[in-house]
């Protein structure tokens, strides 16, 4: 997605040639155009699947999954929770991920009511490094006795092996953008 590469270049930063941060138009500030064009590319991407609902992780997904449930006519949105609160109810599917960039472990949940067996529901995240958030989503969907009609992701670094820790599960994966490598601290996108 073109837009979405220019956008990286302009305003992207990179952090040791590893770790890059769009916090000002992704995971802090939205740009709610862009976002929203992130959204119909997700459902122009996955029109050829069933998909129930949307799931994703707090908190940098619930934008883009908004986004992408607006553009598939208001398919409902699940986010998991990486900690437990006050307002954390009833049985929950879990599932331990470890997390790249705070580089800690943490249990993702959501709440048994909110997914139901049969259904088809496509996982979306910010980012895929290792793979482990999807991974962690897509093990919550198995336990609530759902399929994974596929996982969209926004940004792909594909140098850290996510991509094929998914494919190798039998999942499908879509990225918007498909960042190779960082070299002097700015990325290059993959082909």
């Amino acid at each position: 997605m073109d837009e979405l590469k220019q956008r990286i270049l302009q305003d992207g930063i990179i952090i040791d040639n590893r770790i890059l941060k769009i916090d000002n138009f992704l995971n802090q500030q939205i740009d709610t155009t862009l976002i929203n064009h992130v959204g119909q590319e997700f459902a122009r991407l996955f029109q050829d699947v069933p998909v129930d609902r949307i799931v994703t992780i707090e908190s940098s997904g619930i934008a883009v999954a908004y986004a992408v449930s607006l553009a598939m006519n208001n398919r409902p949105v699940v986010f998991a929770r990486k900690k437990k609160s006050l307002l954390t109810s009833g049985e929950q599917y879990t599932a331990s991920i470890y997390s790249y960039t705070k580089e800690e472990s943490y249990t993702a949940s959501i709440g048994k009511s909110y997914l139901h067996a049969g259904e088809s529901i496509l996982i979306i995240d910010d980012f895929l490094a290792s793979g482990a958030a999807a991974v962690g989503l897509a093990e919550i969907a198995a336990q609530a006795g759902c399929s994974v009609a596929g996982i969209g992701i926004v940004v792909e670094k594909t140098f850290q092996g996510g991509r094929q820790t998914l494919e190798s599960k039998g999942l499908r994966v879509e990225s918007l953008a498909r960042i190779a490598r960082f070299e002097n601290n700015a990325p290059v996108f993959a082909d």
